[in-house]
């Protein structure tokens, strides 16, 4: 099959793009490289997949003519791309720009394809908003700019599907970590400040946080899954993730472990919109896509390490 894949030199976008060319598709990747955080790291994932085959084009879907720029013979889009996180750095443009508006750009190209091709959108359990243990079903009630742009991105995406004006299908992922994780999220920052004696900032209340870690080739798993499945999935929604709950405070120790060093943290207060728990409900998508997430939390932060000290020491 020929792929479309956006946001394709980030955190699982990339690992995606690789499986997808491993499993013989051919892949064209497209990428703003915004600076969200340091783009020399997607310039390193960009190389990473142009060495495995995969054409990476630098293009921002909130002003480029799709249109011109894209073939149009796709058989999947896959649209990572977003502004991610919770950052008081980032406007509410930033959010709904990268998040609502390239996505309805990316609809309308899709729209426009000679043979209309299925749209994945990978979606977030921010949707579900502070507590995210809930099955798809559940009337969500996102607490931040991201949150509610992201929910309203895959509403834009969906409601093309009950028009069948294109078939398409949402993916809301958990608490995703693994080798080229951002910089900003906890295990990337907890590994830079162990190995480079560097106080973490821990916000008040998080370390009580519990979360669905889940390692990134199990979250890819999920999402190639719908491959072949696009009838069956039209339409739909589904959570990804690991059933298995840790606390922020559980994962500190876990790289303490791994590093055989104690990590000093640094007081900050708690973030805005930030989620007190997270469990996914993957019942929907273990019966319907055969979803079975089975990395331990020490496995996939053993890896990430690895993927640190290779890249960054």
């Amino acid at each position: 099959m020929k792929i479309l894949l956006t946001g394709a030199a980030g955190f699982i976008g990339s690992h995606t793009a690789e499986r997808l060319c491993a499993m013989g598709h051919q892949v064209i990747g497209v990428d703003n490289f915004s600076e969200y955080y340091d783009i020399s790291l997607k310039k390193l994932n960009a190389e990473a997949l142009t060495d495995a085959g995969i054409t990476v084009m630098e293009m921002d879907l909130r002003t480029a003519n799709l249109k011109e720029k894209l073939q149009s013979d796709f058989d999947i889009i896959f649209h990572f791309a977003a502004h991610p996180g919770i950052s008081a750095n980032s406007t509410f443009e930033d959010y709904f720009s990268n998040n609502i508006l390239a996505t309805q750009h990316l609809i309308e190209y899709a729209e426009g394809c000679s043979n209309k091709p299925f749209f994945v959108n990978i979606a977030t359990s921010s949707i579900y908003g502070l507590e995210a243990t809930f099955p798809e079903d559940v009337p969500p009630k996102p607490a931040s700019w991201y949150g509610v742009t992201k929910l309203a991105a895959e509403q834009l995406v969906l409601a093309k599907s009950r028009e069948n004006k294109i078939k398409a299908t949402s993916l809301r992922l958990y608490s995703v970590y693994g080798p080229r994780e951002r910089p900003d999220k906890l295990y990337t920052s907890l590994i830079d400040c162990a190995l480079n004696d560097k106080p973490f900032p821990l916000f008040d209340g998080s370390e009580k946080h519990l979360r669905s870690f889940t390692y990134v080739q199990d979250i890819v798993d999920g999402i190639v899954s719908v491959i072949g499945k696009e009838d069956l999935c039209n339409g739909e929604i589904f959570n990804l993730g690991t059933e298995v709950e840790n606390t922020t405070a559980q994962g500190i120790a876990a790289v303490e472990e791994i590093l055989q060093k104690k990590i000093k943290t640094e007081n900050k207060p708690p973030r805005a919109g930030d989620q007190s728990r997270t469990k996914a409900n993957i019942d929907k998508a273990r019966k319907l896509l055969n979803y079975n997430p089975k990395t331990t939390l020490m496995e996939g932060l053993e890896a990430q390490v690895l993927w640190f000290k290779e890249n960054f020491m």
